[in-house]
């Protein structure tokens, strides 16, 4: 008893401590993160969080540190191959889920994690999925696949008294591949799962995700398929503010494009000034991240995580690095100001 009460508390400051660093991190790295509705969520009852997924591992960042509640991740397997991985994901409450990619021998293992998934739901645990199946760039709302309506009705089959709520999550870039981006969270009404059960396990599902994928549609940009090039094209010479997902659907909807929803661009030139002041400071980690792993990255979905990756990691490490050398070589208080004058320069260029 007391060795799994340790065992829990030192769980819990793990994920404190891990939530607490990428919400700095996030902080450094966004020019704003704007979240609403976040009233939303509850906080005492089983909550699936559904997303739409457009910037990779950015998206379930976001909801981790924004949603109020520690959750649990289905993730794709293929990132789970290396021992030491696999060892960190499942400490940081991701779990495994297995594509038709990952092989047809693989896909039987989605069984083992979907009951996983029903018993923490059973627990009053959140847990967050994006239903389009993989991430896109594309500014509306994909095709949902329905696994995450296996969870829902077989987690109510095994626990009829389930009071799950799924909570829509709307994420919105201005622009993912972009430093610094700024990024917007909408947190749509809980929508009662228990409402949709009914005999016919097939109409239940069909009726359940076009719930879903109509709530995400409110909640982010939609552009339809069948004009997207032309709307987009519209939208991005206007410079729309793609934070404001209603306003941008509404006059996509009413067909008075372009849209009055431009973003404001001042203080250009200043801009500059900071931004080559902010890679000046950091030179070391700007080009490996420019030269060494930008150019490999192939999809360019994966462009900002990568990016957050090293702003999180190499960034801190050499300010310290260089403080610390400074403060040896020269004196602690050059070290100091080093280190806090390179990281107001950044929030500067970042912020501004």
């Amino acid at each position: 008893m007391v060795k799994t009460n340790i065992k829990k508390i030192l769980k819990n400051l793990w994920l404190h401590t891990v939530r607490a660093y990428i919400s700095i991190g996030m902080f450094f790295y966004f020019k704003r993160i704007e979240v609403f509705d976040v009233h939303n969520v509850p906080k005492d009852k089983p909550v699936l969080f559904l997303g739409n997924h457009q910037n990779a591992l950015l998206d379930p960042l976001l909801i981790a540190v924004k949603c109020g509640r520690f959750s649990y991740f289905l993730t794709r397997a293929s990132v789970f191959k290396k021992e030491l991985i696999r060892k960190l994901l499942m400490s940081l409450q991701m779990l495994p889920v297995y594509r038709v990619r990952d092989g047809w021998n693989n896909i039987t293992n989605n069984t083992t994690i979907f009951n996983t998934c029903t018993e923490l739901l059973n627990k009053n645990q959140a847990i967050v999925m994006f239903p389009e199946g993989n991430h896109n760039l594309a500014r509306r709302v994909r095709p949902l696949s329905k696994g995450f309506t296996r969870i829902v009705f077989d987690s109510i089959e095994k626990h009829p008294n389930l009071d799950l709520q799924i909570v829509p999550v709307g994420l919105n870039f201005v622009n993912a591949p972009q430093f610094a981006d700024s990024a917007a969270l909408y947190f749509g009404e809980p929508i009662d799962a228990q409402s949709f059960v009914q005999k016919n396990r097939h109409v239940a599902v069909a009726s359940l995700k076009k719930k879903i994928k109509t709530e995400l549609s409110q909640l982010t940009t939609d552009i339809p398929l069948d004009k997207y090039e032309e709307i987009i094209a519209l939208l991005d010479l206007k410079k729309v503010n793609y934070l404001r997902p209603k306003e941008i659907n509404a006059c996509i909807k009413s067909g008075s494009l372009p849209c009055d929803l431009s973003r404001k661009d001042k203080n250009k030139l200043l801009k500059k000034c900071l931004k080559l002041l902010m890679i000046i400071s950091v030179i070391l980690p700007y080009v490996i991240w420019k030269f060494l792993i930008e150019s490999k990255i192939e999809e360019a979905e994966f462009i900002a995580t990568f990016r957050f990756a090293v702003a999180i990691t190499l960034v801190p490490f050499y300010l310290v690095g260089v403080g610390r050398s400074l403060a040896l070589s020269i004196s602690l208080l050059a070290g100091f100001l080093y280190v806090s004058i390179a990281a107001l320069l950044v929030l500067a260029a970042i912020k501004l």
